[in-house]
């Protein structure tokens, strides 16, 4: 397995260089995936929730330098879900003062008045899931094959070790023990992106 990377400066201090091309990068793929998906939940067509996202990008990107970040009055996450739900409010708002005329207008009142499917929480649980996804694609290229997929048959899809073993040609203990390096090291990833205030 390859040497873990050093921690990295923080991800947010380095956002404030628009020229950091590596840190807009690990930002858009932690996060445009977040905000695309919270906007297809609040049924967004397509096209719309990638103009969404693209806007919320565009107003982290313009803020980011004035952002005085202070975990202890909340987190970046946070703030930036606060800033998704202002970004759909206002495209919500926007749509209906154009008033498009399709479908029957009971049917979008009727739309408008379901609670939405989304809250913090789901917000968070989303988060989760995507920094874990990152922090897979980021390590599995450190393991051999047999060790990734052990690792991934066994705690991802939840098969048993037993089986897993004897379809990979591995001992049982050889596939505890790719588990357990494997989860090591993802934990490493994702404390280092906490470290870098990534989270």
């Amino acid at each position: 397995m390859a040497d873990a990377p050093i921690t990295r400066p923080s991800l947010l201090v380095r956002l404030r260089d628009a020229r950091d091309a590596d840190a807009w990068r690990q930002f858009v793929e932690l996060y445009g995936p977040m905000v695309y998906r919270f906007a297809r939940r609040h049924r967004l067509q397509d096209a719309d929730a990638a103009d969404l996202t693209q806007e919320v990008l565009r107003a982290v990107s313009g803020s980011i330098g004035r952002l005085d970040y202070d975990s202890r009055r909340g987190s970046f996450r946070g703030w930036l879900f606060t800033l998704a739900h202002h970004k759909l409010y206002d495209l919500l708002a926007r749509r209906r003062r154009q008033e498009q005329g399709s479908g029957d207008s009971a049917t979008h009142t009727l739309l408008d008045e379901q609670p939405a499917p989304d809250s913090e929480e789901v917000w968070n649980q989303e988060h989760d899931r995507q920094v874990f996804a990152w922090a897979a694609e980021e390590v599995r290229g450190q393991f051999k094959p047999p060790t990734w997929q052990a690792f991934w048959q066994t705690t991802v899809e939840g098969r048993d070790a037993a089986k897993v073993a004897e379809e990979l040609g591995l001992s049982l203990g050889a596939v505890y023990i790719a588990k357990s390096r494997v989860q090591a090291r993802l934990r490493e990833q994702i404390q280092q992106l906490a470290d870098a205030g990534g989270t």
